[in-house]
């Protein structure tokens, strides 16, 4: 798609609550928003999708490419998309298919859209299937009013994301033990969603301590010297917590030969450390922020001046 065309889809999209016209009118279209896997940027993407109950499926054809499309690449390399569909806006975990998975999954596709058969036969590449999770519609999160429910907030998915891996990897270790031999990994298949939310995991978790280290602590240590102590240790924590995170993406190159106990241990020494880090600063740290409004104020307009 040409991206003057593609930006007037964009732009049509979103001034109409989702709904485009041309060549497009009529079609079930969202916009993905990945982040580029060289160059860091944000990337905005019209793809036509499939519902598939509590799921959105996207298919990485490139219009029967020989090679995969960039938004497909991108989300390889940082798995936490932005999601716009209709009027909603909201972050999902990518996941590509694996396995059977996958060919169950595009035969779900093909039946709503079989266009995208032509695009299978065009090209010798197997077409990716993603899974986009739809927002749970029972979950109700509690208001962020202050600085400290913003980090309970950010807390709560850190610790919701590690549950979820633990619940994967048992699942995708289970499969393995009742599926001895070679060839392809069993179902479930969970190698990619557990390399994938991994990813997601410990991107979000280095912006998190990246943003504590060079702007929170900072601002904080100035209003409170007085707990200088707890800061120092947070910044060391923050420190043991990398090096326990890139041993575990070196088990997670390939999870599905990774050695079960070994893998597991690992999984539960970051799991220890990091909920003991999680505890520690929300004893320490949050009384100290429950005064600070969260968005943060806009600042007053500066009055003119005379010349």
């Amino acid at each position: 798609m040409p991206q003057t065309f593609q930006h007037s889809v964009i732009a049509e999209f979103r001034a109409n609550g989702g709904r485009v016209g041309g060549p497009f009118e009529g079609s079930d279209l969202l916009l993905l928003t990945t982040t580029g896997a060289r160059s860091g940027k944000q990337h905005t993407t019209p793809l036509g999708y499939v519902r598939d109950g509590p799921r959105l499926l996207v298919v990485a054809s490139n219009l029967g490419s020989p090679l995969h499309p960039d938004w497909y690449r991108n989300l390889l390399a940082h798995p936490t998309v932005r999601v716009e569909l209709g009027d909603e806006e909201f972050e999902s975990l990518a996941v590509p298919a694996e396995g059977a998975r996958r060919d169950e999954l595009f035969a779900r596709v093909l039946a709503e859209a079989p266009g995208y058969a032509e695009y299978q036969h065009a090209t010798d590449r197997v077409l990716p299937v993603v899974v986009l999770e739809l927002p749970d519609p029972d979950a109700t999160a509690p208001p962020v009013a202050s600085l400290a429910d913003k980090l309970v907030e950010v807390h709560t998915w850190l610790r919701g994301q590690l549950r979820h891996v633990h619940e994967e990897t048992e699942a995708h270790f289970a499969a393995r033990a009742a599926h001895p031999g070679t060839g392809e990994p069993p179902a479930p298949g969970l190698g990619l969603q557990i390399r994938q939310r991994c990813l997601a995991f410990c991107q979000a978790l280095e912006f998190h301590h990246t943003a504590e280290d060079g702007h929170m602590f900072p601002t904080m240590e100035g209003h409170h010297p007085h707990v200088a102590d707890v800061f120092d240790r947070l910044r060391e924590e923050h420190r043991s917590i990398g090096a326990v995170q890139s041993a575990l993406a070196a088990l997670l190159a390939d999870v599905a030969i990774a050695e079960p106990d070994r893998f597991r241990a690992e999984l539960a020494r970051m799991t220890q450390e990091l909920t003991a880090h999680l505890d520690y600063e929300e004893e320490h740290i949050l009384p100290l922020l429950a005064e600070v409004p969260w968005p943060p104020a806009a600042p007053a307009p500066t009055a003119p001046t005379a010349s």
